[in-house]
């Protein structure tokens, strides 16, 4: 196992622990909010707010898991048809191609969509959270991405 395949198996289990984390606070919230709702008949203020913005959270941060897991949604005829070389300048084609997107748009706007946020103070209504922090989902996704996009491409360019 090479020192990249380490990396990658690390970021890996950090990032399932993360998405578990996520999806077991989303769980729990909206049981408080079926159960606040239904039973008490008193429903809780926050709770559909804050499922939304954890869903944005498993939702940007699962594209990462599932792009370094390479169940994606791809169009694959064109791999499959191809052989040898240039199968191999296809993938390289394709893992730069997500390599620039998540550089430029995710990592780049998303940057730049939490600075504004964060700069006009704008934030959730009932949370009262500030909104830059709900769309820093966006770069982080970013990153994730272009790391794996990163690990793909040296690794097809290796063999």
């Amino acid at each position: 196992m090479t020192a990249l395949d380490q990396v990658r198996s690390r970021v890996d289990r950090a990032l399932s622990v993360v998405l578990i984390t996520i999806m077991s606070a989303l769980v729990l919230d909206v049981l408080w909010q079926v159960f606040t709702r239904f039973v008490l008949s008193n429903p809780s203020s926050y709770t559909e707010e804050l499922a939304r913005y954890l869903m944005i959270w498993v939702g940007l941060l699962g594209a990462g898991f599932a792009a370094g897991k390479k169940m994606h949604l791809a169009v694959d005829l064109l791999p499959r048809k191809l052989s040898g070389q240039r199968a191999k300048i296809l993938a390289a084609v394709i893992h730069s191609c997500a390599l620039l997107f998540a550089i430029s748009v995710l990592i780049g706007g998303g940057a730049r969509l939490v600075w504004t946020m964060l700069h006009l103070g704008q934030t959730s209504a009932g949370l009262q959270l500030p909104l830059g922090y709900v769309y820093l989902a966006v770069p982080i996704s970013g990153v994730l991405i272009a790391f794996y996009a990163l690990c793909d491409l040296i690794t097809t360019l290796r063999t």
